[in-house]
Order: C-alpha cells, then sequence, then structure tokens
C-alpha cells in the first residue's frame, strides 16, 4: 500500500501541530483515522519540542494510517525549546502536500464526516476559510462563546469580526485550499503571547477572502487550562482589534456614536487614532445616571480646551453605532433596544463587544 502513496495527489491534509499533548493525542489521531473520507487524505504532524510522550503517541498512529493507507508526514523541532503554534502550523503546512488544508488542535476531536462535509463546501467557496459548528467539553464552559460560535448568521460571519470573541469561525475548525492559505501568508510565527491565528484571519479578509461555515457539529473542541490561547494578553488582543476595526470601518465613516458611556465605551474612544477620536459625536446608554451627567471629558487630552463628548439616551442617538455592550449577557434587554431601532448590522452599527 505503501508505494500507492506518492501516485495519487494527495487532496486533503490534515494539518496537526502538537506540544505535550499526550492527554489528548491519542482521541484525536484516533478521530483522523475515524473520517469517512480517507481516500487522497494524509496526516501532517509538527512535534514542537514535546518533553512527554507525545511523540510515541505519534509512532503507533502513524502504523495504523498508513495500515488504513493514509500516509503521515512527521516533521519536529528537536530543540529544548518550542518554537510555538504559529510555527508548528506553518512547518506542518509546508511539509504536507494537500490541495486542501483543514486544521486540527491536539487536544481536540474531529467527527468523521468533517473532512467530507468542509472538503465539499470548499469547493464551492475557493477563497474562504471554512469553518464549522462545535460541540465544547466540558459542556458547561463558555457557554455564550459557543452559542455565538454555532449561531451566527452568514453575514454576522463577516459584521462580527471585531468583537472580543476573536475569528467568527474559529481556528480549530479551519478548512481552506493550499493556494488560498499562502496568499494570505502563513501565521506569525513570534511564539507565545501572539494571538496567530486573529492576525491570520484579519489578512485573510484584508485580500477579500470570505467566510463560510458548515452547519454541523464537526469538532469536540476542548476548554483546558493549558490552551495556547490563554497565554495571549488580552490588551494585545485589543490593540489589533481596535486598529483592524479603524481600518476596514472607520476609515469611510465622518462621524460615529459609541454605544456605552461607560468603562468599555471610553476605553475604545482612548484607544482610538486621534482623527477617528474626533468623529466620535456622542455617547449612548440606557444608564440615566450616565445620561444625566450630560458629557464625557477627555482627561488625557493635551487639547484645550479638553474634549467634552456630549452622553445622551440610546434613543436620541445618531447612527452609525459601534456598539461596546457585551452580547447575550442582559437577558435580552439590549438586544431588544437594538432591535426597536431598527438597523441594519454592518451599515448602520458593528459590534464591538
Amino acid at each position: 500500500m505503501m508505494n500507492n502513496f506518492t501516485e495519487s495527489r494527495i487532496l486533503k491534509s490534515v494539518i496537526v501541530p502538537v506540544h505535550n499533548s499526550e492527554c489528548w493525542l491519542d482521541e484525536c489521531l484516533k478521530s483522523v483515522w475515524e473520517q469517512d473520507f480517507k481516500e487522497t487524505m494524509e496526516l501532517s504532524i509538527f512535534n514542537d519540542a514535546s518533553k512527554d510522550g507525545s511523540a510515541e503517541i505519534i509512532e503507533k498512529w502513524k502504523i495504523k494510517l498508513e495500515d488504513a493507507g493514509v500516509p503521515v508526514i512527521i516533521g519536529s523541532n528537536d530543540s529544548s525549546r518550542p518554537r510555538g503554534v504559529g510555527f508548528a502550523k506553518n512547518q506542518a503546512v509546508i511539509q504536507s502536500s494537500g490541495t486542501y488544508l483543514c486544521f486540527l488542535d491536539s487536544d481536540d476531536v474531529m467527527m468523521p464526516q468533517r473532512v467530507r462535509l468542509q472538503h465539499e463546501a470548499a469547493i464551492q467557496h475557493p477563497n474562504s476559510v471554512i469553518g464549522c459548528q462545535v460541540r465544547r467539553e466540558p459542556l458547561e464552559s463558555t457557554e455564550r462563546y459557543t452559542r455565538w460560535i454555532n449561531n451566527l448568521t452568514e453575514e454576522q460571519l463577516l459584521t462580527q469580526v471585531f468583537t472580543s470573541h476573536g475569528p467568527t469561525v474559529i481556528m480549530p475548525t479551519w478548512f481552506c485550499s493550499r493556494e488560498w492559505f499562502f496568499h494570505v501568508g502563513k501565521f506569525d510565527e513570534g511564539g507565545k503571547g501572539v494571538p496567530e491565528d486573529l492576525l491570520f484571519f484579519y489578512k485573510h479578509i484584508q485580500k477579500g477572502g470570505e467566510v463560510f461555515r458548515v452547519n454541523h457539529c464537526l469538532l469536540l473542541y476542548r476548554y483546558h487550562p493549558q490552551a495556547a490561547t490563554h497565554s495571549v494578553l488580552e490588551g494585545t488582543i485589543w490593540n489589533h482589534r481596535v486598529r483592524f476595526l479603524e481600518d476596514r470601518v472607520l476609515s469611510s465613516w465622518t462621524s460615529f456614536t459609541i454605544w456605552n458611556a461607560g468603562k468599555q465605551g471610553k476605553k475604545l474612544y482612548r484607544s482610538l487614532l486621534p482623527a477617528n477620536r474626533k468623529k466620535v459625536t456622542a455617547f449612548c446608554d440606557v444608564d440615566e445616571k450616565k445620561i444625566i451627567k450630560g458629557f464625557y471629558t477627555y482627561e488625557e487630552s493635551e487639547e484645550r480646551p479638553k474634549p467634552k463628548i456630549p452622553i445622551c439616551h440610546f434613543r436620541d442617538a445618531t447612527p452609525p453605532f459601534i456598539i461596546c455592550v457585551k452580547l447575550d449577557l442582559t437577558g435580552g434587554a439590549f438586544e431588544t433596544n437594538l432591535n426597536m431601532l431598527n438597523l441594519k448590522e454592518g451599515m448602520d452599527y458593528y459590534h464591538f463587544n
């Protein structure tokens, strides 16, 4: 069987970066083996300086997978220091040969139909990052986030890219063509603390990429303290989000209102470039105490007199809005207020919650 591997064009490469993953790796690689589409599929795995039993688990599954007709390519960083998730993913992609790339984190588990269904979608949407719905493990962790991932509409996959939740299709569900991946230009290799998936996602959108989600639950998505996500500082992500919002939205607006006269709204105002701060005509809110104050003074400003921004009730405010209110947290009260105004998301307002 081995000699057939090179003869047929490999269509799909499953890309798995590994670093000290022995707790989960067995289940992860078993889910590759259980795919209902094995023809012309390969596994490309990059072991980034693991010090646990990950290498042995990889070798064990290499034999099983190749017996089932799935070639396995293994790369490794044998130094004592890991180079980071971005580097490991890039290496796994570079050593692979598939026309399509299916990204899988070493602590997650694919459903048997994942590769097949996402491949079908990728053929229809060539310049897209394809995602899917997920089931969180443990079930009760990050309930709001999981609802958001699974329920965004097709339009919201592009309009809600500025929120603190990050990419509207989450990285462990990504599937895209190899050609498009290299067109966007690989993951940032800055290592620990770099939000490499967010930066790739932003570049993807800036280059005109689309976002599509297969509406089936195709991944068991684990939440645990060791996840690489936890090493990224909130401030780093905040700064990237603000710059992206300014580039994609605020650059074409002449004026706007910030919805939230509290901490988050003021933080956004202070984070804007001076030219965009000048476009803020008001803050709006529902909190009478904030509205009674009448305005917000930007104390840190070098300008004299210091800028004073009016605070008004949301019903008296003028769109467009940048909304700094968290979704799905007020028992539907905020959503009701927003719906009342009959505005169009992506035109009259964007969420930056």
